[in-house]
């Protein structure tokens, strides 16, 4: 006997799950375009708006992320970032040459099992790595002279050049996402995945 196979919509995504996926990739654009003028990038709000805006949006993302970390732990949703290095071969081979020619995607997603072996690797990355040491960095900056008042950090430079680099790697990451919404089964179905939090998933 052969298996048949059939498609359902299901609920992937929760509503407080897309919720801060939009916020926050739209407060890292500001953060990101902000912090380039300041490095004098170009002129978008001037100098003294762009460095305002910059700490208003750094402190209420530093919120955000804390009710996300919240979230995940509360919910058991961190189970979706633990990493796995199984099947990690084959979704590799997808995304650097099956994709292109048609083939299907070898991670089967389900409400339970959303990301495949390398979506866990990279947003672990990216959600316990990357975003502590931006809100990290960014608040010692911010609080440099009393820092350094209290004797606790001697110069900016080394929070700088981090700060700085966790920024490039964070529009690193943006860009190369944004690429990866292309891979559905149409050019918008992962943007309206998670807009509307409903994918379509195959079932035996």
């Amino acid at each position: 006997m052969s298996n048949q196979s059939s498609s359902k919509i299901v609920v992937i995504f929760k509503r407080f799950e897309r919720f801060w996926h939009w916020a926050q990739a739209l407060m890292i654009l500001l953060l990101l375009l902000t912090g380039l003028e300041m490095h004098g990038l170009f002129k978008l709000f001037g100098f003294g708006s762009a460095v305002e805006t910059h700490n208003l949006i750094g402190f209420v993302w530093t919120g955000l992320v804390v009710l996300i970390y919240t979230w995940i732990l509360t919910t058991g949703e961190w189970q979706q970032y633990f990493p796995t290095l199984k099947g990690v071969e084959g979704t590799l081979r997808f995304y650097l040459y099956g994709v292109f020619k048609g083939e299907k995607h070898p991670h089967h997603m389900t409400p339970e099992d959303k990301f495949n072996p390398l979506q866990r690797l990279g947003y672990i990355a990216i959600l316990f790595g990357l975003l502590p040491l931006q809100v990290i960095s960014g608040f010692a900056f911010y609080y440099f002279p009393d820092l350094r008042a209290a004797g606790v950090i001697g110069h900016v430079d080394l929070i700088a050049i981090l700060h700085t680099f966790n920024a490039y790697a964070l529009l690193s990451f943006v860009v190369i996402h944004l690429y990866m919404t292309t891979f559905g089964e149409k050019l918008s179905s992962h943007i309206k995945a998670m807009i509307t939090g409903k994918e379509k998933i195959e079932e035996e």
